[in-house]
């Protein structure tokens, strides 16, 4: 087993090598699937996206899968968001994380983007009249994550990814792995490695591609059937750590770093920090990140909506003999001229 760990970090290690050489700025919104760069939790997002070391449950769905080893035993998730601000996208996540030995973690998720009712128009009804579609993008997850050891873990996620709109989708598959690790003499510190949406190009089909052609000598209509490019996954390589500032029994900070190596745009770097305090009813945390990437300060020169800062907080009421929680969660990110992205939703922790 450790003999696998060893193998699975080498080539996470060889990957990242690889993916800081060859960052292209020139590639900046070439790819497809764009809606897997989105994160659909709150906790996480508050953080910007940092916690590739710290974050657990079903959150490190997103972030890295390796955390999902830290369920206690049952964990149910939903978040809304009303993404682009102003835009009137709404997303949404939902899951459900389960032990299911000692060691072994599973969990199943799904993330749906809704861009609302758009009127149909054609080139004889340029006014639309006509109807209306509903363009969506959804990613299913399936997630397994195990503990190698007290300091080792580890983590496979699988993802479905399905978009579509009045005539035409496009269906892809990907897969996400991660390693993490854990030292200190309180477990206070944390590495973190994760690999993300690697799979093979997508393509749409359907009615849409499929034109009618009149010829105008003869009179004779045929149907012509139009090529659609295959366009590639998002992909990247994220690398982090974090730290436990331990003050007392009921309070710590946590202080987490992370770089994200982008294929098809900047690179980015993460820094969130995570005060909590618990009380024997209660669990309280406040959260702020920011997230820095090349041109993020001009508003004439950047290439992402987000303009960088994030924050938020949870609180979850603990009970039983073996602290349950059950919590609700808020995250707010800034979209500049779209408006500010609120995310809020709720968790339930048994243990």
């Amino acid at each position: 087993m450790k003999s696998l760990v060893q193998k699975i970090t080498l080539g996470l290690s060889l990957v990242s090598t690889l993916y800081v050489a060859a960052g292209n700025e020139d590639r900046v919104g070439s790819a497809g699937a764009s809606h897997l760069l989105v994160n659909p939790w709150a906790r996480s997002s508050a953080l910007a996206d940092a916690t590739i070391a710290n974050s657990n449950g079903l959150e490190a769905t997103f972030t890295n899968i390796a955390g999902l080893a830290f369920t206690d035993k049952t964990q149910i998730k939903f978040n809304y968001s009303n993404w682009m601000g102003n835009a009137g996208i709404k997303l949404n996540g939902a899951g459900i994380a389960q032990r299911i030995s000692e060691s072994d973690v599973i969990a199943i998720s799904i993330q749906s983007m809704n861009f609302g009712d758009i009127p149909i128009t054609t080139v004889a009804n340029p006014e639309g009249n006509i109807g209306f579609f509903s363009p969506r993008a959804n990613v299913f997850n399936l997630g397994y994550a195990r503990e190698f050891s007290s300091s080792i873990y580890g983590g496979i996620n699988f993802k479905v990814i399905s978009e579509n709109i009045s005539n035409m989708k496009a269906n892809g598959v990907a897969i996400d792995a991660g390693i993490r690790y854990v030292t200190g003499e309180n477990d206070q510190i944390k590495f973190g490695i994760a690999l993300k949406n690697v799979g093979p190009v997508m393509k749409y089909k359907g009615d849409g591609l499929a034109q009618q052609a009149a010829y105008v000598s003869t009179g004779f209509i045929a149907s012509l059937e139009e090529r659609s490019a295959t366009f590639e996954m998002p992909s990247l390589l994220s690398i982090g750590g974090s730290y436990d500032f331990i003050f007392n029994e009921i309070s710590k900070l946590n202080v987490a770093l992370g770089f994200t190596a982008n294929s098809f745009m900047n690179d980015q770097y993460r820094i969130g920090f995570d005060y909590g305090m618990v009380t024997p009813k209660l669990a309280f945390n406040v959260r702020a990140g920011y997230v820095y990437e090349k041109n993020i300060l001009s508003a004439e020169n950047r290439s992402n909506a987000l303009v960088g800062p994030t924050a938020g907080f949870s609180i979850d009421a603990l009970a039983g003999k073996n602290k349950s929680a059950i919590g609700l969660e808020y995250c707010a990110r800034f979209a500049g001229v779209f408006g500010t992205i609120h995310t809020i939703g709720a968790t339930i922790s048994l243990k």
